[in-house]
């Protein structure tokens, strides 16, 4: 079934990539010494050996301010929300520079890249600068955002 002529599926004057690019000789040297090397990753390597690349730690998303006004916020909840790379990231999360421990109050979702803080029955009490902080190995990146519940005029 594969017996097409290769003319038919490369418009004329151009020729295969195939037929242009012959690897040299050192070329092959180099791709016998290091399996990996070149383009496609041998489908044997365990998937976190490539890791080893260094990954930008970063967030592809941001924190965001969240505004509410005391009537509708207290007993509702508001959630702080970034998107981080990689997934292998530890996130941790500070309310006004301290740590916020996991409690009935704050749950912490993480989610492959995917990661957020969820303020359970706002009160007044819980407006403040909220930071995220991501760490791998000894690289560190923050997002900042506020929680702003603005009390009843």
């Amino acid at each position: 079934s594969e017996a097409r002529p290769s003319k038919e599926e490369t418009p004329k004057g151009i020729s295969p990539i195939k037929a242009k690019k012959t690897p040299s000789p050192a070329d092959a040297e180099r791709r016998k010494l290091r399996p990996g090397s070149g383009g496609e990753k041998p489908p044997e390597e365990p998937p976190f050996t490539y890791q080893l690349k260094a990954v930008p730690l970063k967030f592809v998303k941001e924190m965001k301010d969240i505004v509410l006004t005391e009537a509708e916020s207290v007993g509702s909840s508001a959630i702080f929300e970034v998107l981080i790379s990689p997934s292998t990231a530890i996130t941790s999360w500070m309310k006004d520079g301290s740590n916020i421990r996991e409690s009935p109050k704050h749950k912490f979702i993480a989610d492959g890249k995917d990661r957020k803080l969820h303020i359970i029955d706002v009160q007044l009490s819980d407006a403040g600068e909220y930071t995220c902080v991501l760490r791998l190995g000894n690289k560190e990146k923050t997002s900042t955002a506020k929680l702003i519940v603005e009390g009843i005029p």
